[in-house]
């Protein structure tokens, strides 16, 4: 991108014909109270430690998703997804924080398929992934410029992890990220808030109804 190119501020709204939204790990596995994450877990430690972001995910990020989701839908703007899932059984391929974590997702489970509220049409985009960030064990890069995505829109699980990492090393590659806080969840909302003072110097911030306007993809 040449000099005269080049965007002065991140504050830009979408182009359709250049933008994609992109699902992180929004799957059984991490969103499901049956998922993986949680199979050990009993329902007393799962409301002391998790209530907070099982009742986000419930009322405001599922919702929310699925809003967006619909909106980029109708008005034509790609949409993506990817997954925690492993490309062998047996996990031998993941990356050694999820071996480290015991982040075991086997290929085809359960656990790594995109939650049905907002299940993938037939001809959209799954990524599985064996790291934190998209960039790093996916070829969403090499994919999202086939598309001929300039601007990337993330929304997902969770916002301090990897939805913050993509959000990184989509900006450092030379992508106008766009981060929705609402249609995304954490553990808690010091966590929440911690991670959107972090993600403003990589992305811009914008409310779901905001951005449904902004495409203009509202009813």
């Amino acid at each position: 991108m040449s000099k005269t190119q080049c965007p002065a501020t991140r504050e830009i709204p979408l182009d359709p014909r250049k933008s994609a939204l992109l699902f992180i790990d929004v799957q059984n596995f991490c969103v499901h109270r049956d998922g993986g994450e949680f199979k050990n877990v009993s329902d007393t430690e799962l409301a002391a430690k998790y209530g907070y972001y099982f009742d986000r995910l419930s009322t405001i990020a599922v919702p929310n998703m699925q809003r967006l989701q619909a909106a980029f839908r109708r008005t034509g703007i790609e949409v993506l997804y990817t997954t925690i899932e492993n490309l062998t059984k047996d996990g031998r391929d993941r990356g050694l924080n999820y071996k480290i974590l015991g982040f075991h997702v086997p290929k085809g489970a359960w656990d790594g398929k995109v939650i049905d509220q907002i299940a993938p049409g037939d001809d959209e985009i799954i990524l599985p992934k064996t790291s934190s960030s998209a960039f790093v064990s996916t070829q969403i890069d090499y994919l999202l410029r086939n598309l001929g995505v300039r601007q990337l829109v993330l929304a997902g699980v969770v916002i301090d992890e990897c939805v913050e990492s993509a959000a990184r090393d989509a900006c450092d590659r030379g992508y106008l990220v766009t981060l929705v806080p609402d249609a995304c969840a954490t553990y808690s909302q010091q966590r929440h808030e911690n991670s959107l003072r972090v993600s403003a110097t990589y992305s811009r911030l914008v409310s779901t109804e905001a951005l449904i306007k902004e495409i203009g993809g509202a009813f």
